[in-house]
């Protein structure tokens, strides 16, 4: 088990490693900030000590081993743009994020879930094919125009609902069943498939045998193991739903991680850029850390492979 965990936490390391080389060379591809951080029209004197100012003159090399090392010290920085810290504007938009995610994880798993075990238990019947319209909708249609669809709807037409912003859970209605309709119809796919495959095991033909209620058999005996994959799914979801809300929280002008994110591309602000999608990135190995260590934990084939 030790070796097994060397070896994840190694591999975890390297991950985090290539990461910030790949986001710290394309960041610097995507232009100077320099002058956007300048007067239109300034001069090269101007410009320059703006460099200068930001640490932006310094070779390659040094500028990324200083990332790192500020990045490990938990010093991210100032932002360009907003001349402010980088940790700071990170942690106060992040509960904005956590708030989002938590309710569309929530709606998403209650509905992928249920309508995943419904469609299994009646397969091949009318629900199980609407289940299947659901999901593949899901799937396919784009955040941004199911937001905006929303929006076209319950705000404009109706007015039911605020358009953008935060402040009372009014606000939050369209963001989170925007962010968590995919998850939803993910969770849906994976649930059907698990169900239909634990159907079919013997041990759950034998509790049908022995002549229990069938909500006990699928209850009891079939779903909480066909939980198993989807639970998994489930919690790398959970942080996709914090990080990857870029598009959602644009539409919606929702203040979370994504938007300063966006904000951060459309200013060059390079040290918004590379601390949100690194922080995002820890999340997400950390997360699939977990997962591979409590598989090992549960399955000792897997360490010993």
């Amino acid at each position: 088990m030790k070796r097994f965990l060397v070896q994840r936490v190694g591999y975890a390391v390297v991950s985090l490693l290539l990461l910030s080389l790949t986001l710290f060379v394309l960041t610097r591809l995507s232009g100077d900030p320099a002058l956007l951080l300048t007067e239109p029209g300034a001069s090269a004197a101007d410009i320059e000590a703006a460099r200068k100012r930001f640490g932006l003159d310094q070779p390659l090399p040094v500028q990324f081993w200083q990332f790192i090392a500020s990045a490990v010290s938990g010093d991210f920085g100032v932002s360009l743009y907003y001349r402010t810290s980088v940790a700071q504007l990170y942690f106060d938009r992040l509960p904005n994020s956590l708030l989002l995610a938590a309710v569309a994880f929530a709606w998403s798993i209650l509905l992928g879930v249920g309508c995943g075990v419904l469609a299994a238990v009646y397969a091949n019947r009318w629900w199980d094919r609407v289940v299947q319209v659901l999901a593949l909708g899901g799937l396919s249609i784009p955040s941004f125009w199911l937001g905006m669809l929303l929006i076209l709807v319950f705000s404009v037409t109706l007015g039911w609902l605020p358009s953008s912003g935060d402040g009372s859970p009014a606000h939050l209605v369209m963001p989170a069943l925007t962010l968590g309709w995919y998850f939803a119809a993910a969770h849906m796919r994976l649930t059907r498939s698990s169900m239909l495959e634990v159907l079919g095991a013997d041990y759950v033909k034998l509790a049908r045998i022995k002549g229990l209620p069938e909500w006990m058999v699928i209850l009891r005996h079939a779903l909480k193991n066909a939980l198993i994959p989807v639970l998994t799914l489930a919690a790398i979801n959970l942080v996709s739903m914090v990080n990857a809300a870029v598009v959602v929280e644009t539409v919606f002008a929702w203040p979370g991680i994504g938007r300063l994110l966006y904000e951060g591309i459309a200013f060059r602000d390079f040290p918004v850029i590379q601390t949100t999608v690194l922080l995002a990135g820890v999340m997400i190995i950390a997360v699939n850390l977990a997962v591979d260590l409590l598989y090992a934990w549960i399955d000792p084939r897997i360490r010993h492979a």
